[in-house]
């Protein structure tokens, strides 16, 4: 399974040239077979970021991620085994987003699809790096 961090999310839903080449073909890939996830938490930070005017939106958040899961994308949920993964990883330098995020990945066994360098340094976590 891939996960998507929230960026990625984000720029796959825009079409954003943010997104590389490769990994677009690597979610369209994984997506064609039923594997695309989603942590929840992705969810609170778009309507954060939304609230905050750090992010332009049209639409309605709610609508967009029933949409989104309609099409086949997996939410996945944090439950304790998450959330107690998130607090024990170590040297792990990121917002409690990137962590829950992180945890997600390690309790799916998913491969993170991220640009974000913290992450994609984190020698625990399988990832792509989004902008390839």
């Amino acid at each position: 399974m891939l996960l998507l961090d929230t960026h990625i999310l984000v720029w796959l839903d825009q079409g954003s040239d943010l997104l590389g080449n490769r990994a677009r073909r690597t979610i369209e890939a994984a997506y064609l077979r039923e594997e695309v996830g989603v942590a929840a938490v992705s969810f609170w930070e778009i309507g954060t970021l939304i609230e905050q005017e750090r992010l332009e939106f049209a639409g309605v958040l709610h609508e967009w991620r029933v949409a989104l899961l309609n099409t086949g994308f997996i939410e996945i949920p944090p439950d304790g085994a998450i959330a107690l993964t998130a607090v024990s990883l170590k040297n792990f330098l990121g917002d409690p987003v990137d962590r829950l995020i992180a945890a997600t990945t390690l309790a799916e066994e998913a491969r993170l699809v991220t640009a974000d360098d913290r992450l994609l340094g984190h020698r625990s976590i399988r990832t792509i790096n989004g902008m390839i």
